[in-house]
């Protein structure tokens, strides 16, 4: 559930009523996660609250987006809710793994919150296995999308305009039953069962994902956030590139650098 942060009693802060909510799967090569950090840091988004869940393992950490001495001992945990009013945006950050058998609860828990706080839609930052695309995903764009039926009525025409690709679904028997089609997403974690169950529950939600491997997965992310720019225009720009996204400071520790002093 979402808990706020003690902010003199500012509720405006936390008012999600017709916002944009972001939300990063915890899949292949993290690029979900990486890609909230980019918003979250180019628009230097207010944390507002947490998201209370015993479905995350738990973890603490310095500040992932400090900018000074000053606010680099901020502690952070697993799941933190960031807002930007002026552009209708709030962003939860997914910071640790689940655990075991707990997919189920925190999707029904996370869509009941979407529900209470009213936002206008959902959109799931999430990536799948590369290797494991068929023949039909080795063409074009390494990106796709998925729009849930009551979404697909207010923006399905401007993915045509966008020329985006729809993810594909793939023979449920290959080789034995080919016209049977399921939706198969390797290593996208809660992406299709979110999905799914937000189709039942008639919540506005679109998947945004990219094929890729594990590895240096900064490219994938800057890939992924452009393709969400593309659509929501966060950034006014008419070509996207990485050079318009701020990176935090977090990601120098990346790839086994050492632990900030500040930690300890």
């Amino acid at each position: 559930m979402f808990v706020p942060c003690d902010r003199g009693g500012d509720s405006a802060s936390s008012d999600f009523k017709g916002s944009t909510l972001l939300v990063p799967a915890v899949s292949v090569g993290n690029v979900g996660q990486l890609a909230a950090d980019l918003v979250i840091s180019t628009f230097d988004m207010t944390k507002v609250g947490y998201f209370y869940t015993d479905c995350l393992v738990p973890m603490v950490g310095n500040n992932p987006y400090a900018t000074a001495e000053e606010n680099s001992m901020e502690l952070s945990i697993n799941a933190e809710v960031y807002s930007l009013p002026s552009k209708k945006l709030v962003v939860l950050q997914i910071r640790s793994p689940f655990i075991k058998n707990k997919y189920r609860p925190f999707c029904q828990t996370l869509l009941s919150w979407v529900k209470s706080s009213k936002c206008a839609r959902v959109v799931l930052l999430s990536s799948s296995h590369a290797y494991q695309r068929d023949d039909e995903q080795l063409l074009g764009t390494p990106l796709r999308y998925l729009l849930t039926p009551d979404l697909e009525k207010a923006v399905g025409g401007l993915m045509q305009e966008l020329n985006w690709k729809e993810m594909e679904k793939v023979a449920a028997y290959p080789g034995i039953n080919d016209t049977e089609k399921v939706l198969h997403i390797p290593g996208g974690g809660i992406t299709k069962l979110l999905f799914t169950e937000s189709c039942s529950k008639g919540i506005q939600m679109a998947v945004l994902l990219k094929f890729c491997s594990e590895g240096d997965n900064i490219p994938d992310a800057f890939a992924l956030v452009n393709y969400l720019n593309e659509w929501l225009q966060l950034i006014k720009s008419e070509v996207n590139t990485s050079s318009q996204w701020k990176i935090p400071s977090s990601w120098r520790l990346l790839f086994g650098n050492g632990l900030p002093p500040a930690l300890f």
